[in-house]
């Protein structure tokens, strides 16, 4: 997997993955950026997030669970001395769908957490990453 940043103007940066597809990152204003994209540690969040969602949806549809949303909420602390960088991090799992099994969406983010999320495996040791889950049932 390969992926390429290149500096634009400011603090502004683009890049693009493999995949062709890219994404513009930015700072704030006050160190110098011009805050036209997302933060890079936004990103991290963004990314363990979205490859822990892929994995319980596509667990759930294996199952026949009937998923008609997910969204989920990623929260980060950040240690007070440079680097900066994460030492804990919660993420908020809202499946909505109808009569979902509780223990099937359980266990498809605990299999996401536990086996299958490259994200979450590579911070693991680096930051205490917890979750939580809440089941919205659509009529």
């Amino acid at each position: 997997m390969k992926a390429k940043i290149t500096y634009t103007d400011g603090l502004q940066f683009v890049g693009e993955g493999e995949s062709g597809h890219a994404i513009v990152m930015d700072g704030e204003e006050k160190f110098g950026g011009r805050d036209t994209g997302l933060r890079p540690t936004e990103l991290l969040l963004i990314g363990v997030g979205g490859c822990s969602g892929m994995d319980v949806v596509s667990i759930l549809r294996k199952k026949k669970e009937k998923v008609t949303g997910v969204e989920i909420n990623v929260s980060g602390k950040k240690a007070e001395e440079y680097p900066q960088r994460f030492t804990e991090i919660e993420i908020e799992y809202i499946v909505r769908g109808r009569s979902l099994s509780e223990e099937a969406v359980k266990r498809a983010i605990g299999l996401s957490m536990d086996k299958y999320c490259s994200v979450k495996a590579t911070l693991e040791g680096s930051a205490a990453i917890t979750y939580k889950y809440k089941i919205i049932e659509d009529v």
